[in-house]
Order: C-alpha cells, then sequence, then structure tokens
C-alpha cells in the first residue's frame, strides 16, 4: 500500500467496540468461556474499514480519560448519567463488555496498529488532535458513531466523518459540508458545533438553552455567523433578538460561558510522535497466537491481516 495516495483514518475505538457489544451475538457455547463478541466485532469493522477504504495509515483512538477534569470543571454535569453507581470517575459498562477491552487492546498491540491515546483527554481530542496535525498533509477519515465529531468536518482539508450510526461501517453516512447543509442547515464543522452547543446533547449531559432546538440554533448560528457574533448582538441589543428568545438566550448566559469548552475538541493534547502507517509486518506474532488459540478470535484476525496485505495467521 505504499504507492497510495496517503489518507489517514482515526478510530473513534469505544465507540465501535461499544456497537460491536451490543450489534454481535455471543456465540459462546458455556458462560464459563470469556466472552469475545466485542473483539470480534471490532477486528471485522477493522478489516471491512481497511477494505473499504483502503487507508495508508490508522490509528485506534482511545479514551485515556473518558470524563476530564477541565469538561467536568466547567459543566458538573457532563455525562454523569454515564456513571457508574456509587463512582465519580467510572464509566458505567456492560458486565461481559469490561473484560473484553484489555483484549481488544492485545489484539491491537499484535496487529501493530497504533492505539493512541492522552492523559486527562477524550478519543475526540486525539481525533482532534491528530487531524489538526494532518491538515495540508493527507485527507483524513473520521470513524464514529458519535456526532461530536461532526465538528471536525472540513472539505478543504479533506476531514470528512464516516458515521456508523445507521448503517454501520459497512454502510455508513459520510458526512461532508454538504451532508451538514443538507441535514442540518449549517455550513461547515464549526457551524455544527455552535449549533451544538446551542441545541445541546442529553446523551452528554448538556442541557442547551432552553426553547432553543436545533433548526432555531441553526438559524441564529446562520444569521450571525458563530456564537461568539450572536452573542455579542445579544449584548449590543440587536433588535431581531428579541421577546422569548432573547430572555432564553440572557438566561442560559452562564451555560453559554463553559459550554464551548466542554463541546469544542482539544486540537493541542500532548501526544508523542509516534508512527500511524498501516503495519508491514505482525507486532508480536506471539500474542497474536495467543489471542487466536485462547480466546477463538482465528478468523477476525486473520481478516484484518488479510486486509492489511499481511496474510493469514497460522
Amino acid at each position: 500500500m505504499n504507492d497510495m495516495t496517503p489518507r489517514l483514518m482515526l478510530l473513534d475505538s469505544a465507540s465501535l467496540y461499544f456497537r460491536a457489544f451490543y450489534g454481535v451475538p455471543d456465540q459462546r457455547r458455556s458462560l464459563d468461556e470469556p466472552p469475545t463478541n466485542a473483539v470480534r466485532g471490532f477486528l471485522d469493522m477493522i478489516a471491512t474499514l481497511v477494505t473499504t477504504h483502503r487507508p495508508t495509515h490508522l490509528v485506534a483512538c482511545w479514551d485515556n480519560d473518558w470524563r476530564p477534569a477541565f469538561r467536568v470543571n466547567a459543566i458538573p454535569t457532563y455525562k454523569t448519567h454515564r456513571l457508574s453507581e456509587g463512582s465519580l470517575v467510572q464509566e458505567e459498562s456492560p458486565e461481559e463488555l469490561t473484560p473484553q477491552v484489555p483484549l481488544i487492546v492485545d489484539a491491537l498491540r499484535a496487529l501493530g496498529i497504533a492505539r493512541i491515546g492522552s492523559d486527562g483527554y477524550e478519543a475526540d481530542d486525539v481525533i482532534g488532535t491528530l487531524t489538526h496535525r494532518a491538515r495540508g498533509a493527507q485527507p483524513v477519515d473520521v470513524v464514529t458513531g458519535d456526532r461530536d465529531l461532526f465538528q471536525l468536518v472540513d472539505d478543504h482539508a479533506g476531514v470528512r466523518v464516516l458515521y456508523t450510526a445507521r448503517g454501520g461501517v459497512r454502510d455508513p453516512d459520510v458526512v461532508t459540508q454538504t451532508f451538514l447543509q443538507t441535514k442540518y442547515s449549517v455550513p461547515t464543522g464549526q457551524a455544527y458545533a455552535d449549533l451544538a452547543t446551542l441545541r445541546g446533547d442529553a446523551s452528554d449531559g448538556l442541557p442547551g438553552v432552553a426553547g432553543i432546538g436545533e433548526k432555531t440554533a441553526a438559524a441564529l448560528i446562520n444569521r450571525y455567523g458563530d456564537l461568539a457574533s450572536l452573542r455579542r448582538a445579544l449584548a449590543d441589543g440587536d433588535p431581531q433578538i428579541k421577546g422569548a428568545q432573547r430572555h432564553r438566550l440572557e438566561a442560559a448566559s452562564a451555560y453559554l460561558d463553559v459550554a464551548p469548552v466542554v463541546v469544542q475538541v482539544a486540537l493541542d493534547a500532548p501526544i508523542p510522535e509516534f508512527d500511524a502507517s498501516l503495519p508491514q509486518e505482525v507486532g508480536d506474532l506471539t500474542l497474536l497466537s495467543s489471542l487466536a488459540s485462547g480466546y477463538g478470535l482465528t478468523n477476525p484476525l486473520n481478516r484484518v491481516l488479510s486486509a492489511l496485505g499481511l496474510g493469514d495467521n497460522d
């Protein structure tokens, strides 16, 4: 694949392995066997994505911190509904998924696929940072089931999102600026982030501005250009902002002061230099063989190896 035009693919790993867990049947013959459906599904996703989109560089982006302090400090309700009962830090996770995550880590290491996180940051921030670094150097495909990352879409820079929420990795929505305009009536990824700030997102514990839904948010962003300009117009007494709408925006002032810190993905998360190139050889053959034989993962591992052009693991 070295003669191909460079293309970077960034995986929102947790988004994908959660989808795999819920979408791939548990084929264990006995509950004494370790669960592997999320691992198998995640590996099959990688094989499909590499085969279909032919990236030259691939990174499994990781949540080193799924609920970073800087976001919680800004909005304490951030992701609180996802906390495990009685915990202030642990994300609630299905009992049979939890032991599969270390297997996914091992599988990526065995295959030689880069897995990158940043302490104190989410995978979204790793994706944002790597996308920012790649601007002008190579196109970027972001693979996720999370709309938050639509903010990175940039046709000029060749950044698009393969959105898996509906069609999975086999038939994702390809999110470009045209998609954003058609679906959300906003022209850019940044405009989508401003819309999302106004609209809020219950799945992340972001309240948004009461009474302002998606269409109204889009209309406001289109009228003023961005959230900062809307807020300046509000402060300056723009007569176009009146009545209940003015009251709602003014009442949400404290929220709007801090919400961008939560909504905007970081573009400068500390990430060491690393090689994102597709592996040219297996990363750890002993570990690969152990995973294949010990967990019944021969077939999905072989599918990834085939997609990478590394042959079968016998």
